[in-house]
């Protein structure tokens, strides 16, 4: 190990002379586990660069981090976001591209030590060095994640990582926003060498031997770099900076990304993805009211696609669990589920097989009662039938210990109806997960009024120790996402019975933003459990949840979705085509039971606005169901705020992420502009009539945000 005499220490940033004449620069942010990039960073390595360009008898530079987990995370996302807000973006952008720029034209050779997270602009200050090498630590994860937040790599990534490793590769790795292992970063030409941690900044020192890198200023284009159809348009303007760069100047290509990211800035779309990522941080975190003890031992009662579902993501977890079903075949499909989502974990890259293993070795499947009173989280995944539910929950209650949590994972059943019938109902409370469980993020933490803060708190500290965003919300039918989803549901189905078609609906809605239109999604979930949860939701809130007769029909005749290979449509693998009789069907209801071809025509067609709907209004009219609904989840207080009603909304269903959420879209549309459209349609459909909360801010000129 070379000796290094001559320190120099800095707030945020430490330097060190070797003997051997390299300078090592550490960045170590002060009582924090991560270094960002913001304007004080940026001022102390200017200063530092001044030193190594005045500094003649340096022989090389290296750039390393002293965090456990975190080489630089990147921009400061705060001070971006305010920037963008108030159109201040390109001073902040333009300095950090002139201090970088420092560092690529330093005549030493300079190399990158990566240990950690190094995203974003922590890449790019790597990309300005001559070198990149890293760990090979399960930290260690590295890429340009700019475009998932609506801007693009503007301190030198558009323009220096194609030059580095061709422009169709750097496009697919900026387009995707994906931060990679140290292996696959190797392999794609991220990073140069990796070695253990130990070995890092030797490894530098040794790389300093090879001098001033050779970087090619035209990359050849060997074939067309593929345009995004993405409604975030940062990865389409990430790639028209590629191309514009390529044969452009260094300073002319830095151009074009300060610009691009400057106008990215402006929009609402980017402004709303910064959010949502802080909205993420918000929810990951969560206040810590209580110290809740780790939950090491779990208990799932039903071993269906849910309940193994769970029982898998909770052994990947670290927890043991013990999986409960009375039906021995139900146990056999359970496990079955499990071993095929470790192996699909393992396939994709998410963990080792070793992991997997030990994560299979957590789980004791058995169809006879088991010893409870050291469980400390029981989740019942049972049957949807609030009956079987309560005769579960009162065996359960008298098997546990006296501070085991009993929660249900029903997803519109009164959590209230079910603490009640246990003799300890301040320990039930619903921990309502998402299917699939593996990559779904969001839980709904739902409390009933008998639900105490204690289990309140260690069911919101025990959703986030096994890796889940928890929404808390108030016990209500349909809870927030399935109340605020449903009536958009209902209403596709009904639009369609009413004789649009399902392609004229689906589409619409993918157009507007959505992951999928609303009639495919009903053949994901099930025919005959969004019949059911209908059903459950119209005894309470009466027409803007009514099941339509084709879900009926469609449920009746066993076409269920694409678990019986037809619903809305017809499915052989992943191809996806029209059911055709579904739509003999549908001609029989509108006096037209040949199935003539051509479009349906009711007789009273001059009647129904719905079939003269322009391509853009299904879209309209649903989302503005969502939007109702979801501002009555806020008048109501079934969440606390406008910020969970939007961020459960786009966890749970998927709802467009660069439109903020359904409150968020609601506040840009124009609340007095909705409410009119609204009230509009209200003439004909009851089900439109705007909330109290959306007319009093439309009346009043007021927002559900106060920023």
């Amino acid at each position: 190990m070379i000796g290094m005499p001559a320190t120099l220490t800095g707030p945020l940033i430490r330097r060190e002379i070797g003997d051997d004449h390299v300078c090592l620069l550490t960045f170590d942010r002060p009582e924090s586990g991560a270094n960002i990039f913001d304007g004080a960073t940026l001022d102390e390595l200017n200063e530092q660069i001044d030193f190594v360009e005045n500094d003649a008898s340096l022989r090389g530079l290296v750039i390393t981090s002293a965090k456990k987990s975190i080489f630089i995370a990147g921009a400061d996302l705060k001070t971006l976001l305010q920037q963008a807000q108030a159109g201040d973006m390109r001073v902040f952008i333009a300095e950090g591209q002139r201090i970088l720029n420092r560092i690529a034209t330093l005549k030493i050779p300079t190399v990158a030590a990566i240990h950690g997270a190094c995203a974003g602009g922590g890449y790019e200050v790597t990309l300005a060095c001559d070198y990149r090498v890293a760990t090979d630590d399960p930290a260690t994860r590295i890429g340009l994640p700019e475009t998932t937040l609506g801007l693009i790599p503007a301190w030198g990534g558009c323009t220096r990582l194609p030059r580095l490793i061709g422009p169709e590769r750097a496009a697919e790795v900026i387009s995707k926003g994906k931060l990679y292992p140290a292996q696959e970063a190797l392999k794609i030409g991220l990073v140069d060498e990796i070695t253990s941690r130990d070995q890092l900044v030797d490894l530098a020192r040794k790389k300093l031997r090879e001098g001033k890198r050779k970087v090619s200023v035209a990359p050849k284009i060997d074939q067309e770099i593929p345009a995004t159809g993405d409604h975030n348009p940062a990865p389409a303007r990430a790639l028209e900076v590629i191309k514009k760069g390529l044969f452009a100047s260094t300073e002319q290509s830095l151009a074009f990304e300060l610009d691009a990211i400057v106008d990215l800035g402006k929009t609402e779309s980017t402004q709303n993805l910064i959010r949502n990522f802080f909205l993420a941080e918000k929810y990951k975190k969560g206040p810590s009211r209580v110290s809740a003890q780790k939950v090491v031992h779990a208990a799932v009662i039903g071993a269906g696609v849910m309940g193994s579902s769970i029982a898998q993501w909770l052994s990947s977890h670290g927890v043991t669990v013990i999986l409960r079903d009375i039906a021995r075949e139900q146990i056999d499909r359970g496990l079955a589920n499990i071993e095929r989502t470790y192996a699909d974990a393992v396939k994709r890259g998410l963990m080792s097989e070793e992991k997997a293993k030990e994560g299979r070795a957590r789980i004791v499947a058995s169809t006879a009662p088991m010893e409870l009173r050291d469980v400390q989280f029981v989740i019942e995944a049972a049957s949807e039938k609030i009956e079987v539910k309560k005769e579960i929950f009162l065996e359960l209650a008298m098997q546990a210990g006296p501070k085991t949590i009993i929660a249900t994972n029903t997803s519109a059943l009164p959590i209230g109806e079910l603490a009640d019938a246990t003799v300890s109902p301040e320990h039930v409370i619903g921990l309502h997960f998402f299917n699939p469980v593996s990559r779904m993020k969001l839980v709904e933490v739902v409390v009933a009024k008998q639900t105490s803060v204690d289990t309140r708190e260690r069911t919101l500290a025990f959703a986030r120790q096994i890796g889940k965003l928890p929404v808390l919300v108030r016990d209500s039918p349909g809870f927030l996402v399935n109340r605020v989803l449903f009536p958009y549901l209902l209403d596709a189905a009904e639009l369609f019975e009413s004789g649009v078609d399902a392609d004229k609906i689906d589409s619409a809605l993918v157009q507007w933003g959505m992951p999928m239109g609303p009639l495919r999604l009903i053949d994901e979930i099930g025919v005959d459990i969004t019949v059911d949860i209908g059903n459950t939701l119209e005894k309470t809130y009466g027409r803007r949840d009514h099941v339509p007769a084709v879900l009926l029909w469609l449920r009746d005749g066993q076409m269920l979705g694409r678990k019986t290979g037809a619903g809305f449509y017809k499915y052989e693998g992943k191809t996806q085509t029209d059911n055709d009789s579904l739509t003999h069907w549908r001609r029989g209801l509108h006096g037209d039971p040949e199935g003539a071809e051509g479009p349906i025509i009711p007789p009273d067609w001059h009647r129904d606005p719905r079939l003269r709907l322009s391509e853009d209004e299904p879209a309209q009219r649903l989302i503005f169901l969502m939007v109702n609904e979801a501002a009555r989840c806020v008048e109501e207080k079934v969440v606390d705020s406008p910020e969970d009603a939007d961020y459960g909304m786009i966890l749970g269903i998927g709802f467009a992420p660069f439109r903020g959420g359904p409150l968020r879209f609601a506040e840009h549309f124009g609340l007095k502009k909705i409410v009119e459209e609204m009230e509009r349609l209200a003439e004909s459909e009851e089900k439109f009539l705007p909330c109290e909360i959306l007319r009093t801010h439309a009346r009043n000129g007021t927002k559900f945000y106060q920023e």
